[in-house]
């Protein structure tokens, strides 16, 4: 990766391309757990509504030579603190995701926790490059593919120690 990735806070005009990103139908696939109709406007702009003014989440805008290339996030999820990332299909494979969510784990206490879809083997990659080990296992109703899909659950723990896993 020759190209700088930067974080910063979400702008009101980035929901556009976060928006245009989530019409990709091979992206929604590999995500699996987003919303039920990528295309309905209302329903996105209703959820990032409720992200953005959620003193608790961290949001940010990832950006790459100046564009606007997805977002990572992270949120409450009980007693725990979960992360996730988007990044547009278009610039997959260059290390942006790696890039924003090690940044984004520096404002984070620890332990943080993760989900993958058993069968996104290049998110989990992500995820293990950034420290998160392997720690069980789900499964839960996945919008992005009409049916359950089993999942891992990752934890970069604490300590920093290599949880072993999977």
């Amino acid at each position: 990766m020759t190209s700088e990735v930067l974080l910063r806070p979400v702008r009101e005009d980035d929901l556009v391309e976060f928006f245009l990103h989530q019409q990709d139908p091979e992206a929604n696939r590999m995500a699996a757990f987003g919303p039920k109709d990528p295309s309905d406007r209302r329903e996105f702009a209703q959820h990032w509504a409720r992200v953005l003014t959620n003193p608790a989440n961290l949001v940010r805008t990832v950006e790459v030579d100046g564009e606007v290339v997805g977002y990572v996030s992270a949120w409450p999820a009980g007693e725990q603190t979960e992360v996730s990332y988007w990044i547009d299909r278009q610039r997959w494979g260059r290390g942006h995701a790696t890039a924003a969510l090690t940044a984004l784990l520096r404002e984070l206490p620890r332990p943080v926790h993760a989900r993958v879809a058993k069968d996104n083997a290049a998110s989990l990659a992500v995820l293990r490059k950034c420290g998160f080990a392997v720690v069980g296992e789900d499964s839960g109703y996945a919008n992005g593919r009409g049916e359950d899909v089993e999942e891992w659950l990752l934890e970069l723990p604490a300590d920093g120690a290599d949880l072993g896993g999977h």
